[in-house]
């Protein structure tokens, strides 16, 4: 039987010792910007906790998943384009990564970082501390909520822990989004608020469309 190119494509890939990533689920989308909106007003101004005690660590990032690939790992085949991993099956060898942060285009998997949406040390400052082990592991690996993205490493690096009263995405067409599931994310994990970053957050959604 004649070989598809379908067939022919599988083939080269697994002489090189790569394969196609397996299809996951797309990347969670934001909430509407009323509900975003509802979200924000309920949520609770308090003033930002110690800092006392606080280690990436303790957020356990970048753990097994039931697929046996990390949390890294999943994020990046799941937003990757033309994603091709490695043998394992897990870590990609090859692929595009969108940061949309800054609105440029990653090529090497080694420079797609992935971002936490609300920094880890921010969840911290606004009551994981005192969370249990199990709650803030399941903050730091959080696929089911818009929680997790990629991000070109200047753009993490200028992020790195703030909240948008301090940092906003240079890309503004990002700033609605970015608005909403920042918003979102607080409200579902129960974290609080400034009044600096509730400002910062209502301007931003003033950008949004109807939506």
């Amino acid at each position: 039987m004649r070989r598809t190119l379908v067939g022919l494509l599988a083939t080269a890939l697994l002489l090189l010792g790569v394969s196609a990533a397996p299809a996951l689920a797309d990347p969670p989308a934001p909430p509407p910007v009323a509900t975003a909106r509802a979200e924000l007003t309920a949520l609770t101004i308090a003033p930002p906790h110690s800092m006392d005690g606080y280690a990436r660590d303790k957020f356990d990032i970048w753990s097994t998943q039931p697929d046996g690939c990390t949390t890294r790992q999943d994020v990046l085949a799941r937003d990757g384009k033309n994603v091709q991993d490695k043998p394992d099956h897990c870590q990609p060898a090859s692929g595009t990564w969108y940061s949309v942060y800054d609105d440029t285009t990653v090529t090497d998997v080694a420079k797609a970082t992935i971002d936490h949406m609300v920094p880890l040390a921010e969840a911290w400052r606004s009551g994981a501390d005192t969370w249990s082990p199990d709650q803030r592991k399941a903050f730091g690996n959080d696929l089911k909520d818009p929680q997790l993205l990629i991000a070109s490493e200047s753009a993490n690096s200028s992020k790195s822990d703030s909240g948008p009263a301090d940092w906003k995405p240079t890309n503004h067409a990002f700033w609605c989004t970015y608005a909403e599931d920042y918003t979102h994310i607080k409200s579902i994990w129960k974290l609080t608020t400034t009044d600096k970053e509730k400002t910062a957050l209502s301007s931003m959604l003033d950008t949004c469309t109807t939506n």
